[in-house]
């Protein structure tokens, strides 16, 4: 039983080794590049450009549907191919929402913007009726 002690008490006078730690820098985040168009993609291949198009169209105050298809128009996509819902209800209140849409390849890019409710993004397929949107929609010129 001495001898174990002995062994025992020899260890504990040996100094604990030293952990080492290396430093090493934070890693870098690499950005993300903003989205583009990609004119020959579908729909759902375009959605983050819609959503980011339309976020920097709210950013600037756009409400109205007017405004979100010149933000679309001038981010590149085609006016011939959007819908918009009325600013104003049939009794000329100011509408709770505007819907707006892009047909892409016969799919759909909708969005919908409401004070209350924010922005909201989506990808669909084409209605039968060939559009986007339910019910009556508003000319885009």
């Amino acid at each position: 039983m001495g001898l174990a002690f002995t062994v025992a008490a020899c260890a504990a006078d040996e100094p604990a080794p030293i952990p080492t730690v290396t430093a090493s820098a934070p890693p870098t985040a690499i950005p993300n590049p903003d989205p583009t168009l990609r004119p020959d993609g579908s729909a759902l291949q375009n959605l983050d450009y819609f959503e980011f198009v339309l976020t920097a169209a709210v950013d600037d105050g756009a409400e109205s549907g007017g405004a979100f298809v010149d933000a679309l128009v001038e981010a590149g996509f085609e006016r011939s191919a959007m819908e918009v819902t009325a600013d104003r209800t049939t009794v000329n209140l100011d509408a709770d929402s505007v819907q707006f849409s892009v047909l892409i390849n016969d799919t759909c890019l909708v969005g919908q913007y409401g004070d209350d409710m924010g922005l909201h993004v989506a990808a669909f397929t084409v209605l039968a009726t060939g559009t986007c949107l339910v019910g009556e929609t508003e000319p885009v010129g």
